[in-house]
């Protein structure tokens, strides 16, 4: 025997032999005992957090394997879209190449390339960790078995309206050109301005202030909102602003969601670009108008003089005609939150545009009639009432009910190369979720792990 413990020479050897004899797959007798792996994503290598809840999982699967249950261990890697699209994306732009350049069906070989080189690291990482999975069955998220499920749900829950096709507010990066979630934007305190910028009414000398942080987004305005208990501007709601350097005429109305405390208790209205107007604008009957491309350039909704410039390059010019207008009444330093993509370090727009939803608002009674019952939300909220599942600590319940309950719907639709993704070219995607819900043809189809 070794005078010290050598794991590199002793623990290799004793994994091979377990894996190569079985002994981690299920033994087909007792009582079922399983476990799947929340699949890493295949983008990269194991951290700490892996190994911890790795050993957790080991430990319980080991227990039970030992008691003679029917025990498996589900490993799998995750395809992590962005993630993954990113990763080989840079790879291609420190090497002078553009996906664009290289084409769809080229770009996917790169990251299919890239996939078996980092999710081999992880199995061998999975490994050298002593992890008793059943390798026999490791899956992938893209596997065609998995895709098939997907599809299978999608078309069921389009089959009950529970998912739709819809023209609605983002959160977009314009470095991916995609939509993202929620989880998937950080808002950070940062220092910004915000610029005061004066309105002339359209039939007399009068004009309003407002005041803003995205001053390049005054190209997309659609109202100026007062709110009717302010006596300063009561006299003006239902009067018309000639819009600066637009030359659109917007009205000026009344709703309570406008803070008469609030900088000069004016509020541009921008449909198109903020989730709050958007809200505003429907309940007026504002038309949005979306001034942005999917880069955050500025379209041809806009005047000539803006279009094609970044947002960014856009704001700097807008200030300066203002200011040479007569129009800038001051720019003030301001602390606001800037939300940005995890993913990129872009900062996220809020844009209008097609996309796929699963519909957690809507309300009808249990027994299909309309009424007060939300169909996939308060089932959810219910059973944490009645106790069938539990939070520990118990605090995190009331978090839990806060999300569900202010939630809106889920945008489910991504415009990547990569992964189970919707495209920007959905016509073709909605024909076949049609002749897929016509024909009914992956209605019993076995997708269970083989």
């Amino acid at each position: 025997m070794q005078k010290t413990y050598d794991p590199s020479r002793i623990e290799p050897y004793w994994y091979e032999r377990w894996e190569h004899n079985g002994y981690f797959a299920p033994s087909g007798q007792g009582t079922p005992y399983c476990i799947m792996i929340p699949p890493p994503n295949v983008t990269g290598t194991l951290h700490m957090g892996h190994a911890f809840q790795d050993t957790l999982m080991d430990i319980l699967i080991r227990f039970h394997r030992m008691r003679g249950h029917n025990t498996l261990w589900q490993p799998g890697t995750d395809h992590a879209g962005i993630a993954t699209q990113l990763v080989v994306e840079r790879q291609l732009n420190a090497a002078g190449k553009d996906r664009l350049e290289l084409g769809r069906e080229a770009f996917v070989e790169k990251i299919w390339e890239w996939k078996e080189q980092s999710g081999g690291t992880i199995q061998n990482q999975m490994r050298r960790l002593g992890a008793s999975v059943d390798w026999s069955r490791e899956r992938f998220t893209m596997d065609e078995g998995l895709s098939t499920a997907v599809r299978e749900v999608f078309v069921r829950l389009h089959d009950e309206g529970l998912i739709y096709r819809g023209q609605r507010l983002v959160n977009w990066d314009p470095v991916l050109e995609t939509a993202v979630s929620d989880l998937e934007v950080e808002s950070t305190e940062e220092q910004g301005s915000i610029w005061r910028l004066r309105y002339p009414l359209a039939d007399s000398d009068e004009s309003v202030v407002v005041a803003t942080t995205r001053p390049e987004t005054m190209l997309g305005d659609t109202a100026v909102a007062v709110n009717p208990n302010d006596p300063r501007y009561a006299h003006l709601i239902g009067k018309n602003i000639k819009l600066p350097l637009v030359g659109r005429e917007i009205p000026i109305v009344a709703d309570e969601y406008v803070d008469m405390e609030f900088g000069t208790g004016c509020l541009k209205i921008t449909p198109a670009h903020d989730f709050n107007d958007y809200e505003v604008g429907l309940r007026h009957g504002c038309e949005p108008i979306n001034i942005f491309t999917g880069k955050a350039t500025i379209n041809n909704n806009a005047p000539e003089a803006y279009q094609g410039l970044d947002r960014f390059e856009a704001r700097e010019r807008i200030v300066a005609d203002f200011k040479a207008a007569g129009l800038l009444e001051g720019v003030d330093p301001h602390k606001l939150m800037v939300p940005r993509c995890e993913r990129t370090g872009a900062i996220v727009e809020p844009y209008l545009t097609h996309q796929w939803f699963v519909d957690l608002t809507r309300k009808t009674q249990p027994d299909g009639r309309p009424g007060g019952w939300t169909e996939i939300t308060d089932p959810a909220i219910q059973a944490v009432r009645e106790g069938q599942i539990q939070f520990t600590p118990e605090n995190w319940t009331k978090t839990y009910y806060n999300w569900l309950e202010d939630i809106q719907d889920w945008c489910i639709s991504r415009q990547l190369w990569w992964g189970i993704a919707f495209l920007p070219g959905m016509t073709k995607m909605a024909k076949f979720m049609l002749a897929v819900t016509k024909q009914k043809f992956v209605r019993n189809m076995d997708y269970r792990t083989p």
